[in-house]
């Protein structure tokens, strides 16, 4: 009996590989890195986006990692998340912080998902298209739980009592950092490279913790490209494991964020210069804002200089430099007189704002003609040359070298 005990305590100490905390440690953030994988690149970026093909062994490798370690079904993460874009920041969003509140995102998201995954509705219009074979039928999907508890299992037998403690933080890695961090605070604060049609922020620019799901205003920019990083600065981990995949015949990649393509400077906008502004026109209207940024700075820099270091008019210049670079939904509405005041006082940043609207206009009519659009594009260039500011004129003269 004493030997028995001897053993039972033994083994709830040490397990039956007898690892060091270290090595815990490191086995733990090992399974952990490898399920955020399973979500980014399989069912997210594969399965929901269909933004890249993955070969049979790491699709089936990800289907049972995911199931042993999150129990998640893959045609309900599928259907979530495209209903998520589709009505994004609506009160259909299935976890909008915009309308339930960051805190309901950060503390309830996993009940948030579990309700949603019960509406059939939601499954069968934006489920279609997800694996349907047998063990997906019957193990993956009739059994979800099991899985996760077969992972407890083998964590005890592994490591003893501590197995429990590396059991937990699996189970609530994906809730924490996917569904809490990514789409709570991914919805509600960081920077924006985009003016995406949503509130989705960029939470850091290095994607590795959350395999390059920190970039989140990257990836609803363009939610079809299988690289979520778009800046220099930038770094997706979970695009540097689809390249090497790619690289052996595990992966195809379907389609990429497009990327504006510049040459020799046309004499006049054409029928190529309108498709690559369209195709490429949040890129080209970042570039925009940026310039729009550098002359209201250029303008509080005058304002300052002309001794009004505390005046109102101070401080809604420095409201301008903070807000007339975003579009006009993104801009609080208590800050909206300020701004009117300030492209009042200011004829370039006016003449800015007028012409971006005017810009927009380029794809956001579509009862227009393409020979109409040229002709109007055509005339704002003209008209952005010809306007003495530098800002414009240096826009307009880059837009007429791009091409499709």
């Amino acid at each position: 009996m004493n030997e028995f005990l001897n053993a039972l305590v033994n083994w709830l100490s040490d397990g039956l590989l007898g690892a060091s905390g270290w090595q815990v440690l490191a086995f733990t953030l090992v399974v952990t890195h490898f399920t955020i994988l399973g979500v980014t690149i399989f069912l997210h970026r594969a399965q929901s986006h269909r933004a890249l093909e993955l070969g049979p062994i790491p699709s089936h490798f990800f289907r049972f990692w995911l199931w042993l370690t999150t129990g998640m079904v893959t045609k309900e993460f599928v259907a979530i998340h495209r209903k998520h874009h589709a009505k994004c920041e609506t009160e259909e969003d299935p976890h909008s912080p915009q309308t339930r509140g960051l805190k309901a995102l950060l503390l309830t998201g996993v009940e948030l998902y579990r309700a949603e995954s019960r509406n059939m509705e939601t499954m069968r219009k934006y489920g279609t298209g997800t694996p349907d074979d047998w063990i997906e039928r019957n193990l993956y999907t009739r059994f979800s739980w099991q899985g996760v508890a077969l992972m407890l299992i083998l964590n005890l037998m592994m490591f003893g009592a501590i197995g429990a403690t590396v059991w937990a933080i699996q189970m609530a890695w994906i809730p924490v950092w996917a569904t809490g961090v990514i789409n709570g605070i991914g919805h509600y604060w960081g920077y924006r490279n985009f003016e995406a049609p949503d509130a989705s922020t960029n939470v850091v620019p290095w994607g590795i913790l959350i395999g390059g799901e920190e970039l989140h205003n990257n990836h609803h920019t363009y939610p079809t490209s299988a690289k979520f990083s778009v800046k220099k600065y930038e770094f997706d981990i979970g695009w540097a494991y689809i390249r090497a995949m790619e690289m052996i015949g595990w992966a195809k990649v379907r389609k990429t964020a497009p990327k504006l393509s510049l040459g020799e400077i046309k004499p006049a906008a054409d029928a190529r210069t309108l498709e690559a502004l369209i195709a490429n026109r949040y890129e080209v209207m970042a570039t925009y804002a940026r310039g729009l940024k550098a002359a209201c700075a250029a303008e509080l820099a005058r304002v300052k200089a002309e001794g009004g270091q505390h005046s109102e008019r101070l401080t809604q210049f420095k409201l301008a430099q903070r807000w007339l670079h975003r579009d006009e939904d993104r801009i609080p509405a208590d800050v909206h007189g300020d701004l009117a005041h300030v492209r009042a006082a200011s004829p370039v940043i006016d003449k800015l704002v007028t012409m971006r609207e005017e810009l927009r206009q380029m794809w956001t009519r579509t009862n227009v003609s393409a020979e109409q659009l040229v002709a109007d594009l055509q005339a704002w260039c003209r008209r952005a040359e010809e306007s003495g500011i530098a800002e414009l004129q240096a826009f307009s003269m880059r837009l007429r070298a791009a091409h499709a």
